[in-house]
């Protein structure tokens, strides 16, 4: 069967020793399926996978946790095509804390 290119959007919550950090990490995943609702349940699938559990140097258990699959749209992949596009404000800063020298 042929499968269709889709993007998804993940979106994880890390948490410290059972607490959240208001930390979060959104990823685009590339998923082939063959219509949107099977590209879903494997964005899913793709998703709980990479959920993980680690200890970092101080000794904390450190949670990667799934949140959501914010979005998920078909892609049409050719030379050029454009994955991942983001506009950003630039916030003044009044005074540095560090400058290189």
């Amino acid at each position: 069967m042929n499968k269709n290119a889709f993007i998804a959007q993940l979106i994880y919550r890390i948490e410290c020793e059972g607490q959240s950090t208001d930390q979060y990490e959104e990823q685009w995943r590339l998923i082939y399926a063959e219509d949107e609702l099977s590209a879903l349940d494997e964005a899913r699938r793709v998703a709980k996978d990479e959920e993980a559990t680690l200890i970092d140097r101080h000794g904390r258990t450190i949670v990667w946790k799934l949140l959501a699959v914010k979005d998920l749209r078909a892609a049409e992949l050719s030379n050029g095509s454009v994955l991942f596009s983001v506009v950003k404000e630039a916030e003044i800063v009044a005074a540095p804390v560090w400058m290189g020298n």
